[in-house]
């Protein structure tokens, strides 16, 4: 291995796992002399029954002050800045988020405005403007996917501006992640599936980041191998709370390497066809990354071949020639996405063109994918990928994504097509 000459890491969130692990936060925030915390959630994991199972967990030794569960699929700095006034009006001490990527990544929000004061989470966007420690932020994920328990990094929507948000300091690191396979055992199977896939993307986008590390390396290959070996299993078997936990930790370790190593192509344009097309997070990654992945096979196949041992195994990988192990993680990946699509009777989606909402209309319309290719210069995931990329790149990726046809590099690298490189 070619060691970067520089590099930084830091993993520093207590993580408490098991079957008991809800038991143990009111002594957790006892140690953080916080009692009064408000726990920021989700109509959806209120109506299955989570919260409830989280309050019996912590019993009477924990006083929960308020749930704030106007959180929507995709939060905005609105919805932040209205929870913040509830913490304050309540006088709560400490934040316990119990959710999926939105809630968690809210309820950092909050906890920079109840923290460090002001009127609106604007007046702290962007990179480091975060300059000191905040209140006790607990975190308990009901799906195995964002890894937001394990990073730095909150995504919050401007509906306004229609973009995401990125808010980037160390000390938005929760104090707590707790991982308890009660609260995934619930989780429908398409949403188990785009979730986990979410998690595959994370652990990818790290391993081939131009800001990649020994230390995030070691957890992106553990989470590739993990959500590999358990993702389908547990979509057919949504009972095996020894799979869940597996996930869970696939996320977490996911977490910990790109919140260190950073993400990439996919993730920006993965943001950006959630800004403006209201896209899941966990949907957009799995159907975005193996042509992420086939687009940065120009400047980084020997490494993206690499993931093909924790994604197929190593009779896989010693059986494929080193040229092709690139080509072959991606049509791993592709089969995965298949054989969960089959296995939700078609609820996962493989393409753009299938993702519909409730009326059964196209969420991306073809018309538009221009408009899409535009704005993905407003989001920072796309400074970490090894090749870099323009709207007319994002166009091409985007057009094969929504087709469901791959990427042939070679042709077009050959003149098959005009794409700036």
């Amino acid at each position: 291995m070619l060691l970067p000459s520089y590099y930084d890491f830091c993993c520093r969130v207590k993580t408490v796992s098991g079957n008991k692990a809800l038991e143990q936060i009111p002594g957790l925030l006892a140690g953080m002399n916080a009692s009064r915390p408000m726990i920021i959630t989700d109509k959806g994991v209120v109506a299955v029954g989570l919260i409830d199972i989280a309050k019996k967990a912590m019993g009477k030794k924990l006083k929960i002050v308020t749930v704030y569960d106007n959180v929507p699929v995709d939060s905005n700095y609105k919805i932040v800045d209205d929870a913040a006034r509830v913490y304050r009006q309540k006088k709560c001490d400490s934040i316990i988020a119990i959710g999926g990527g939105s809630a968690i990544d809210t309820a950092k929000g909050v906890n920079i405005v109840a923290s460090l004061g002001g009127s609106s989470l604007l007046e702290y966007e962007g990179f480091g403007a975060v300059k000191r420690k905040l209140n006790p932020l607990v975190v308990i994920p009901t799906t195995a996917g964002t890894g937001s328990e394990m990073t730095l990094v909150a995504v919050i929507a401007d509906p306004d501006r229609k973009i995401k948000m990125l808010f980037v300091s160390y000390f938005m690191l929760p104090d707590i992640g707790v991982l308890d396979p009660r609260m995934t055992r619930t989780l429908p199977d398409f949403l188990t599936a785009s979730t986990a896939m979410d998690a595959m993307t994370h652990a990818c986008e790290a391993y081939f980041s131009m800001e990649k590390n020994p230390l995030s390396d070691s957890h992106a290959i553990q989470a590739i191998q993990t959500i590999s070996q358990n993702l389908l299993h547990v979509v057919k078997n949504p009972g095996d709370l020894k799979g869940r936990a597996a996930l869970a930790a696939a996320s977490t370790m996911a977490g910990v390497a790109f919140s260190n190593a950073m993400v990439g192509l996919v993730h920006n344009l993965g943001h950006t066809v959630g800004a403006i097309c209201h896209v899941p997070h966990g949907t957009a990654m799995s159907i975005l990354l193996p042509y992420g992945l086939e687009y940065s096979l120009h400047r980084a196949s020997d490494v993206i071949g690499e993931l093909l041992f924790p994604i197929g195994g190593p009779d896989v990988y010693a059986a494929t020639p080193k040229k092709e192990r690139g080509e072959k993680a991606i049509e791993l990946i592709r089969k995965m996405n298949q054989d969960l699509h089959d296995a939700t009777g078609g609820k996962h989606p493989r393409f753009l063109k299938e993702i519909r909402d409730r009326n059964g209309a196209q969420v991306v319309p073809e018309s538009v994918l221009e408009t899409l290719a535009q704005a993905i210069m407003l989001d920072g995931a796309r400074m970490s990928n090894p090749e870099e990329i323009y709207p007319a790149d994002a166009l091409m990726v985007y057009r094969h994504a929504w087709e469901g046809t791959p990427i042939n590099r070679k042709k077009i690298d050959k003149g098959g097509k005009k794409v700036k490189w």
